[in-house]
């Protein structure tokens, strides 16, 4: 008679726990900003069940990324950047803060620019209200965090490109802090335009104090944050494929 343990099938007895997904906000003061991202990773937790998903902080929210790392010992994981564009936290924090822990850590792109992207500031748009009024008078004004790095601004005017490609209007990215054009300056630009009808779209992870500044000077319709859109959650995953397909050396610089 066999035993029991004859039942388990070999390849299942020996399948590997796949590298957690640990997801890199910010942090916020704004106590919406931590629930928004904690529905986020429920919704990575049910497109991939099994895959073990954890949330790590640069600052102001708790867990903290060293404590998410130190808790998960010397196991394999890929660090995601809750963040749009490319900075001195996908560059220098996080790299850092990964070299310094016992995991061994993969490091992923930050979330933008990418199409994905696109489809949620689209369907966060139409929730406003967009799609009533005619093309030749209407635009949008990207709204961003903003940074002194060059390359975030490029990754944002990327996105700005990709969204006008979809919607068929003038999209202009403005900031909240750190670069220019402001979104008072950009919505002046676009009025000298004779664009009439200009709509604030949120280029942001989740609501905070820039989110809701920058919808407060939307001349018109402003759109929510990205927040749990489907398309995020998608993206994360992706994101993680991404950075395990990378070659090994290329993956594992955070760690040396």
């Amino acid at each position: 008679m066999p035993s029991q343990l004859s039942l388990v099938p070999p390849a299942a007895a020996r399948r590997p726990a796949p590298p957690a997904l640990v997801v890199v906000a910010h942090g916020s003061r704004d106590p919406r900003a931590l629930s928004t991202v904690r529905a986020l990773l429920d919704r990575v937790r049910a497109l991939r069940p099994g895959l073990p998903v954890h949330l790590g902080h640069i600052e102001l929210n708790e867990p903290l990324l060293p404590d998410t790392l130190a808790a998960l010992g010397d196991t394999e994981a890929v660090l995601i950047p809750l963040l749009l564009s490319r900075g001195y936290h996908v560059k220098r924090d996080i790299p850092e803060m990964a070299a310094a822990a016992p995991a061994r850590t993969h490091l992923a792109a930050p979330l933008g620019p990418h199409p994905l992207l696109v489809d949620a500031l689209q369907a966060r748009l139409t929730e406003a209200g967009w799609g009533g009024t005619p093309r030749r008078t209407s635009a949008v004004v990207l709204a961003a965090a903003g940074s002194r790095d060059p390359d975030a601004k490029a990754d944002t005017a990327r996105t700005a490109h990709l969204l006008a490609a979809r919607l068929g209007v003038p999209v202009v990215p403005a900031y909240a802090s750190a670069a220019t054009p402001t979104v008072e300056a950009a919505v002046r630009t676009l009025l000298a335009r004779g664009r009439r009808h200009i709509a604030l779209a949120s280029y942001f992870t989740a609501p905070g104090r820039f989110a809701t500044e920058c919808t407060q000077k939307a001349p018109w319709i402003a759109a929510a944050p990205l927040g749990t859109h489907p398309s995020m959650a998608k993206l994360l995953l992706h994101r993680y494929e991404e950075a395990l397909a990378r070659p090994t050396a290329a993956r594992e610089l955070a760690s040396a």
